[in-house]
């Protein structure tokens, strides 16, 4: 990253009454990043409240079907039950230490709204989470979870009721703000410095995994698959491998119904709808339709079910480091149940995704190859959408 941008994408579009919160914002996490007092008190939490490392865990059933080995970081296993946490945690410090006394966020499937509110609760701070109104009706145990830890869960009606517009107006609140408020940001994008930071705190990951591979195998993976919607968990676990080109970067986006069918979440797939544009204060890859207005996406996954990406995502696809594919919600479901019934681990549908493209990955792999999969979240907060989608009755 130079000057905010990764290559092309990335920068600072914002307006003007948000820039003296942005700049603050920025000057704290350069001086605070490498202060020895802030991350002692980081990595305390991490380790003692959230449970990290969190392990790798070898798939034995489902690398003798598909016929590699399959591996999986359990992000699933960290306390609120995905990766959130060690983003939330570390914004939260960062906004004690500028004397913030409000934290706002936005979430889709709910998680970074777990997670932030967990945060708050823990380190003494006032919560509001946006939320679109249709997230909330699909992921109902969030909502409750978030609002039992003490947050003031405001539901968003505008345009398609989902994270764009839960965003939209996080942004609107910020704006009016800024004395007593820090946004915190879920996702690797934003304005600059969010994507640096977030891939700064979710960087956790690729360390931790790097060294539980090499110790389990002597060696390093072939591929690493994460699911991508604004893409922190990715690009958190993408960080620690990015020099050893012989491994494979693989993000996946949410297919939806289908590209063909209009209803789909994969920005970088669609050759008419995803380019480049500006959405939420960067420049990176934009769903959107020929005169620029963006374009409104569909997965069964609220947490990918988003119009953009995170700019660095954009910059490793055109630089050719990471490869992008998608999966549909048809092959989501698939995966979600064949990790439940073979190896006793139930999937976020987010991380599904990723599953689910691991497993047409295999196929074309030798025995003794790996694949590293980021398991980004668990399955609780979906068991009653994937109930609805497979027509069954709780």
């Amino acid at each position: 990253m130079k000057n905010g941008y990764f290559g092309r994408y990335g920068g600072r579009f914002v307006g003007e009454t948000l820039m003296p919160a942005i700049l603050e914002l920025d000057s704290t996490f350069k001086k605070l990043k490498h202060d020895r007092g802030f991350n002692q008190h980081l990595n305390s939490l991490l380790s003692k409240y959230v449970g990290r490392p969190t392990p790798v865990t070898f798939c034995p059933n489902l690398s003798t079907k598909f016929g590699c080995k399959i591996y999986l970081k359990r992000e699933d296993l960290a306390h609120t039950g995905a990766h959130k946490i060690n983003n939330a945690l570390g914004q939260a410090l960062l906004a004690k230490t500028m004397g913030k006394t409000r934290i706002i966020a936005e979430t889709g499937a709910g998680q970074h709204g777990v997670a932030t509110a967990t945060a708050c609760a823990k380190l003494g701070l006032e919560c509001q989470i946006f939320m679109g109104v249709v997230d909330m009706e699909r992921q109902k145990p969030n909502v409750f979870r978030m609002k039992l830890l003490g947050a003031d869960v405001i539901p968003v009606s505008s345009g398609t009721q989902t994270l764009k517009d839960a965003i939209n107006e996080a942004l609107r609140d910020w704006s009016a703000s800024t004395a007593t408020t820090h946004y915190l940001i879920g996702s690797a994008l934003g304005p600059h410095p969010y994507p640096e930071i977030v891939a700064h705190f979710q960087a956790v990951i690729g360390r931790e995994a790097r060294s539980q591979i090499l110790k389990e195998t002597k060696r390093l993976p072939n591929a690493i698959v994460a699911c991508v919607g604004g893409g922190s968990n990715a690009i958190g676990i993408f960080r620690a491998f990015l020099k050893d080109s012989d491994v494979r970067l693989i993000g996946v986006e949410a297919g939806g119904l289908g590209i063909k069918s209009g209803k789909h979440a994969a920005r970088f797939a669609d050759p008419e709808l995803g380019r480049p544009g500006i959405l939420h204060g960067s420049l990176t890859y934009v769903l959107q339709d020929r005169n620029g207005q963006i374009y409104n996406t569909h997965s069964i996954s609220a947490g990918l079910d988003y119009s953009a990406v995170g700019p660095e995502h954009s910059y490793l696809r055109e630089i050719g480091r990471a490869e992008y594919h998608y999966v549909t919600d048809k092959e989501c479901l698939k995966a979600f149940h064949l990790l439940s019934e073979m190896e006793g681990i139930i999937p976020a549908l987010e991380s599904s995704h990723a599953l689910a493209y691991s497993f047409k990955l295999a196929r074309n792999f030798e025995k003794d190859d790996i694949i590293l999969v980021n398991l980004s979240g668990r399955g609780d907060k979906d068991i009653f959408e994937v109930a609805r989608y497979s027509g069954d009755k709780l």
